[in-house]
């Protein structure tokens, strides 16, 4: 499905920083785009592009995450970062799909009639404010997953595994 080495290191540990700086990259704007209809305006295609994107990186990284777990060893700690990475594809689902309705629902208001007037605006402020609170829930909540997966993996990675003195005198 993707690469599982990259260069003779394990790719989960190099496509991992993909995922934490586009989660929340695209959750940001996500928020800002359904806020702001300035940002909807100058993201434009870019908006659903970047959401699908994060959304293809996750397979990636947690396909490569899965190799990586078959060749260690395996503990609790890495049992549990395997199960919180399984639940980070719901999210950026959420994240792609929420940004498509709001690309398509920007361009289908621009395309609208001309003379809408503020009657028009009025009655459509109380979807613009569910839009943007559901898209700050998703967000949020993709943003707290690859906090809670990167946590978890850092633990697997590091508890056991380094001095809390130095090694020698030499790392002065």
């Amino acid at each position: 499905m993707g690469p599982t080495q990259i260069n003779g290191l394990p790719a989960h540990i190099l496509l991992v920083h993909v995922v934490v700086v586009l989660v929340p990259l695209t959750g940001i704007a996500l928020i800002g785009c359904a806020v702001w209809p300035s940002w909807m305006r100058r993201m434009g295609l870019v908006l659903p592009l970047l959401a699908l994107v994060t959304l293809a990186s996750v397979p990636l990284t947690t396909h490569a995450g899965e190799w990586l777990e078959r060749h260690t060893a395996s503990t609790p700690l890495i049992r549990r970062h395997a199960e919180l990475g399984d639940g980070l594809l719901p999210w950026a689902a959420g994240l792609f799909v929420l940004a498509v309705a709001l690309w398509w629902w920007h361009r289908r208001a621009q395309a609208g009639p001309a003379g809408g007037g503020t009657g028009a605006a009025a009655a459509a402020m109380p979807l613009r404010v569910a839009a943007a609170v559901v898209c700050a829930v998703v967000a949020a909540g993709a943003v707290v997953q690859v906090y809670r997966i990167g946590d978890s993996g850092a633990k697997a990675a590091w508890t056991g595994n380094f001095s809390k003195s130095p090694a020698s005198s030499q790392h002065r």
